[in-house]
């Protein structure tokens, strides 16, 4: 395991020769960090807090829990990175079944030996898979979808797509959510964005986009909202305390994309 000091390194490579990447495991200043091969960062934590969310964007897709009248009761995550939001809905979740779908075993080596995830095959199932596969296949529905799959060169591939984005919307529980992490800087956001709008009728919201370049994403299946911005932000201050999170200054950005909006939060941007 990687100390504490300045600059460490660990390389996991792959058994598979199609695989051109490796998987390094970096820490500096108390700070761990997953990278398919180049210095996109796919996953970090902060050694001394191990179960926080360390990246901004990880933390903006914590947002459909303020808005869920009723806790989820089965989430799906696609995509495992360091396994931070995992660990997260593991702990502040406790009565959900999580199914998490990854891609790479050597990722999922990587959560285990370096990032901590948690071991509990009553409350996780883990899919060795593609995740669009995994999509078009999919039987159950989910409460809450999470997305967030990229390459060594952060590109989503077929996790970004219509066809995806469908086969998301149709295992969508009646009041669920969908919420992806999308790269701004990509090629495809623009028509990431405009299939969300025409499959999810309007149902959507953009965040304002971070300072890392993520978009993040969300939509409902069905009608919910408008929420009033006074009653997220008492719902926000209430996670703060019970669930070490603060999203309030997610909160002011969108309340700042949201002017003009008689102080309501709709999804339809």
């Amino acid at each position: 395991m990687l100390n504490n000091s300045p600059t460490q390194q660990s390389t996991i490579h792959s058994v598979h020769p199609e695989v051109a990447s490796s998987i390094d495991i970096r820490e500096s200043e108390g700070v761990r960090t997953l990278h398919f091969g180049s210095e996109w960062v796919q996953g970090a934590m902060r050694v001394a807090r191990p179960w926080n969310l360390e990246l901004e964007y990880t933390r903006a897709m914590i947002f459909p829990l303020i808005l869920c009248e009723e806790p989820p009761a089965r989430i799906l995550l696609i995509g495992l990175g360091a396994a931070s939001l995992l660990k997260y809905l593991y702990r502040h979740c406790p009565h959900a079944h999580l199914t998490v779908v990854e891609i790479d075993p050597r990722v999922v080596q990587a959560a285990r030996q370096f990032f901590r995830m948690p071991e509990d095959s009553k409350r996780i199932t883990l899919v060795e898979g593609d995740g669009a596969d995994f999509m078009g296949h999919a039987s159950e529905t989910y409460d809450l979808i999470l997305v967030d799959g990229f390459d060594a060169r952060a590109r989503a591939g077929r996790l970004q797509g219509e066809r995806f984005y469908r086969d998301c919307g149709r295992v969508l529980s009646t009041q669920g959510f969908l919420c992806a992490n999308l790269l701004t800087r990509q090629r495809g956001y623009r028509s990431a964005l405009s299939a969300w709008g025409a499959i999810f009728s309007g149902r959507t919201l953009h965040f304002p986009t971070l300072d890392s370049g993520n978009g993040v994403v969300l939509a409902c299946a069905g009608p919910q909202g408008p929420w009033s911005l006074v009653e997220l932000r008492a719902r926000i201050l209430a996670w703060k305390k019970n669930h070490a999170l603060d999203l309030g200054r997610l909160l002011t950005r969108i309340e700042q994309l949201q002017s003009g909006a008689g102080g309501m939060l709709s999804l339809s941007q």
